[in-house]
């Protein structure tokens, strides 16, 4: 397997594991800001509702990350060059 498939990969486990979770707590944290948030009938706070959209959107962040640093091409000089003669010796 090469870099690319193993970057594929890690991409789509990013976004399944934190990108969908995300989406859903920002989606709930929105409604408890608003003031529509309810947790065993009694209404969150909006603090909660800022907190948890705050939080959702590190979470989106990371699967976005997670491809940009994986899928990127890598510089061109960034390879080492091993010498193809030893040194001389003293």
């Amino acid at each position: 397997m090469n870099n690319k498939n193993t970057g594929l990969i890690a991409t789509v486990a990013a976004t399944v594991l934190c990108g969908c979770p995300g989406l859903f707590m920002c989606l709930f944290g929105a409604l408890t800001a608003a003031g529509q948030g309810k947790l065993n009938e009694q209404p969150l706070s909006p603090t909660v509702g800022f907190g948890l959209v705050c939080l959702a959107l590190i979470f989106i962040l990371i699967p976005v990350g997670v491809g940009f640093f994986t899928m990127r091409k890598k510089p061109e000089g960034a390879e080492t060059h091993t010498p193809t003669t030893p040194p001389p010796s003293a």
